[in-house]
């Protein structure tokens, strides 16, 4: 099984003043994945952006967009981000009234899905979907708002899951969303995580030379 890893910087922590030059500097130094968050005000407190704002960006670029819906009843919306150029689509378990068929939903548009869980759900929610998956999200602080500190325990869960998708033999991504900076990487990493969203510690300071330096540490993991 190879799997390749992954910079996923979220646009959420971006200037929202020069939106556009902060995605084309995050680009332009080599980040492979472009996450963007979105959000309800309801499954999660804030509210981020949504179906517009994505269908502009998606006129600039042809990244890869890596959609994370922290939204209730997601299933409502599946089609919509699909059409707006989204590559991968990350549902939340805990905002799903029909998880499998959310999944088969998304994978009806030729798209990537991913199912997101945050801190305290256990991994057996996954036991009956992890074969349809392209990726797990493993939330790493609680969602709704960047800036937060790593949780230690997700340490182990990563641990658990990277070992639970070996023995399935497929090629299923591992991706954290939380925390993620200079203090940590090499947690995650040695962890199993393979796609890492990083926020605040992309867009604060130098974004390029930020990009550039978490690729660089990225690429001394050996994938599995």
């Amino acid at each position: 099984m190879q799997r390749n890893n992954i910079l996923a910087p979220s646009i959420l922590s971006a200037n929202f003043n020069h939106l556009g030059e902060d995605i084309n500097c995050v680009i332009q130094a080599g980040a492979q994945y472009l996450h963007i968050d979105v959000m309800d005000g309801m499954f999660v407190p804030s509210i981020s952006f949504g179906m517009p704002v994505i269908r502009s960006i998606r006129k600039e670029h042809d990244c890869f967009f890596d959609v994370h819906l922290m939204v209730q009843n997601p299933e409502r919306y599946i089609e919509e981000f699909a059409k707006c150029g989204a590559d991968n689509i990350t549902i939340h378990a805990e905002s799903c009234t029909h998880l499998h068929s959310a999944i088969q939903q998304i994978k009806k548009h030729n798209i990537r899905a991913a199912v997101a869980l945050n801190p305290a759900t256990p991994l057996n929610v996954l036991d009956y979907i992890l074969n349809d998956l392209d990726m797990v999200l493993l939330m790493t602080v609680n969602p709704g708002f960047g800036g937060q500190t790593y949780i230690p325990e997700m340490t182990e869960k990563i641990q658990t899951l990277r070992n639970r998708i070996l023995s399935t033999g497929k090629e299923i991504d591992i991706q954290v969303d939380g925390g993620v900076n200079d203090s940590t990487i090499h947690t995650v990493l040695e962890a199993g995580a393979n796609v890492l969203v990083a926020g605040s510690a992309v867009f604060k300071g130098n974004a390029e030379e930020n990009v550039t330096h978490y690729l660089n540490i990225l690429n001394q993991y050996q994938t599995y």
